[in-house]
């Protein structure tokens, strides 16, 4: 595999677009806690699996329309950020439901004023998988995507569900639906079918966001793609998936 640099990246937060306003993703990680549970009768400690956590942060450069506004009221409630390693469908993108608990604001010897922000995860870990459309995708009517391949799974399916994340950064109408839909073979001749818990609540209002998870022991087919519907001449929307490759309850 080629190396690859950070750049031509995406940033949402929230159904806000980011990108041209961030200067550096500084964190995008996630980690799992371990609770020691060793018996007397073992060499070595045993170890469960215990609390999952994950976080996000950037630098955002002061913009007085788009980055300070929506930074800096810092609220309490959940937030949900979106990477996209390229604008590119079927590009890596990780995405994480958190809690804002940083905004630092600091101006350098040249005069630069930035924000650097933080978040934390909440009651969700951050997921990693891939860009089900290229960066911010338009549709002026429902549409079916391109679909995504995640890759032959072993063994014959993916037996552990999956969860998505969408942004909604413009509408023009009504509302807009998003759901998902899954094909073992990219609907060449296993039809596509709706994910079951696979579809997003319809947005009325922009911006919009929200996180969807699919029961743990769903099975997941090879391909997926977005599809929209609703009353719309123009709908601006992002969305992420990521596929369990193992059992996430944990």
């Amino acid at each position: 595999m080629a190396k690859e640099s950070g750049l031509g990246a995406n940033f949402y937060l929230d159904g806000i677009d980011l990108s041209g306003d961030t200067g550096a993703m500084t964190d995008i990680s996630k980690s799992m806690g371990v609770s020691e549970d060793t018996g007397i009768d073992k060499l070595a400690p045993e170890r469960l699996p215990a609390i999952l956590s994950a976080s996000m942060g950037w630098q955002s450069w002061w913009e007085t329309t788009v980055s300070f506004p929506a930074l800096k009221s810092s609220p309490s409630g959940d937030r949900v950020g979106t990477y996209f390693h390229r604008a590119i469908i079927g590009s890596p993108a990780a995405f994480i439901v958190a809690r804002q608990t940083d905004l630092k604001t600091k101006r350098d010897t040249k005069g630069g004023l930035s924000m650097d922000v933080s978040m934390m995860s909440d009651r969700s870990w951050l997921d990693w998988g891939l860009a089900l459309t290229s960066g911010k995708r338009v549709d002026t009517t429902g549409t079916s995507g391109n679909g995504v391949d995640f890759g032959d799974p072993t063994p014959a399916t993916y037996s552990f569900g999956l969860q998505a994340c969408l942004h909604v950064f413009a509408l023009t109408g009504t509302n807009v639906a998003v759901k998902l839909q899954h094909s073992n073979d990219n609907g060449v001749g296993d039809p596509w079918a709706d994910v079951t818990l696979g579809a997003f609540t319809s947005v009325t209002a922009v911006p919009g966001k929200e996180r969807i998870q699919t029961a743990r022991n769903l099975t997941v087919k090879r391909y997926l793609r977005a599809v929209s519907s609703g009353t719309f001449t123009s709908a601006t929307f992002a969305v992420s998936a990521a596929i369990n490759t193992t059992n996430m309850d944990i």
